[in-house]
């Protein structure tokens, strides 16, 4: 393994090991507690622009398949991990993780103390870092991160997003089932495929539209519910996306899951602000209306505060680490929406019962 550095904002810097692409590359480090799911966690487009770090110490054991991917590419700009596993067992791999980092030209260090980065993190809050196996001069290195942008007010959406209409899935036709059709448009904010997965299977003909697809447009494509995907970034920076979602309101039942339910907060009136170190992970306690505990799969740096609108909507969900909002429903309008995923790639089901309720909200 060739050597490679990892620098943080705050002046430390680790050493290790590259067991993917050669290369440079700048993002804001943050760390993912799943136990499993690394392959759906390189594949989701809501990393874009982070470098992600494992905090369960041996990955890359099952290698990567064909099947478990959330998108078509890689989209985060690193990878760290305490100790990678070159030799792979698993009936479905197809290659090793290594080898698939380096065809995609992902960045990615092993044998770093990840455990004490973490504690950092959770100290000092999110952080930028560069990644790069090309130098290991320190300074250079901090200058080079300096240099870049950072995620806040950044629209890293229009990195992700699809540039046309496509009907999900793209060849085929939709699972059948006994239940009635129904028409979902989906904006591509940065979709997990999943998402699309749980509507077929639930009878669903999806409309899948790039991020920036007026409401005009949808509302000309006659569906009977809308969704509003998962994505990368600051919603702030997302103003045409606001716009259109305040253009749908009281049109037809919308469903917003994680960046989406933000867009959905703002659009209704609500504020965003940046969590200290986010949300990510297959194992965080949400609390609903019911006084319920469900195990949630999240992922997000961001987070809505609903005081400003809470004549009209209600939280459904609240996560037990922080208190923050992890759900909302509109009082009167057929729109709700959820800050984790409900989708579970990678993570429990213990809400995969929200995509019925969006369906049982479009009607008979």
């Amino acid at each position: 393994m060739r050597p490679a550095i990892l620098a943080l904002e705050n002046g430390s810097y680790f050493l290790g090991q590259s067991f993917g692409a050669d290369g440079t590359s700048v993002g804001e480090l943050v760390f993912n507690t799943s136990m499993t799911g690394y392959q759906e966690v390189l594949t989701d487009p809501s990393y874009r622009g982070q470098v992600v770090m494992m905090t369960y110490p041996l990955i890359g054991n099952y290698g990567i398949n064909t099947d478990d991917v959330e998108s078509h590419q890689a989209w985060l700009a690193g990878f760290v991990v305490r100790e990678y596993q070159a030799t792979y067992s698993n009936w479905r791999a197809t290659a090793s993780l290594g080898d698939w980092l380096r065809e995609r030209g992902v960045v990615a260090i092993t044998g770093v103390d990840t455990r004490a980065i973490t504690r950092g993190i959770r100290e000092k809050g999110a952080m930028q870092s560069i990644l790069s196996t090309e130098t290991t001069d320190v300074a250079a290195l901090f200058t080079r991160m300096k240099e870049a942008p950072t995620i806040v007010g950044r629209d890293l959406v229009r990195e992700v997003t699809c540039q046309m209409p496509y009907t999900w899935p793209r060849s085929g036709a939709p699972v059948q089932t006994e239940r009635p059709e129904k028409h979902v448009v989906a904006y591509d904010f940065g979709i997990k495929q999943n998402i699309l997965r749980m509507l077929t299977r639930l009878g669903c003909r999806v409309t899948v539209v790039p991020a920036d697809t007026s409401a005009d447009d949808v509302r000309r494509m006659n569906p009977n519910g809308v969704l509003l995907s998962n994505g990368p970034g600051d919603p702030e920076a997302l103003s045409y996306a606001i716009k259109n979602c305040q253009q749908l309101i009281g049109t037809m039942p919308i469903f917003g899951i994680c960046l989406g339910h933000q867009i959905l907060g703002l659009a209704l009136g609500g504020k965003c602000f940046k969590l200290k170190f986010g949300h990510h992970g297959g194992n965080h306690p949400v609390m609903t209306v019911n006084k319920t505990v469900q195990i949630t799969a999240q992922n997000h740096g961001f987070a809505i505060d609903v005081s400003p609108i809470a004549h009209d909507v209600d939280i459904t969900h609240i996560n037990l680490n922080d208190e923050t909002v992890e759900g909302m429903r509109h009082r009167r309008l057929p729109i709700f929406s959820v800050q984790f995923h409900p989708e579970a790639s990678p993570g429990p089901h213990d809400t995969e019962d929200l995509f019925r309720d969006f369906i049982r909200s479009m009607g008979t």
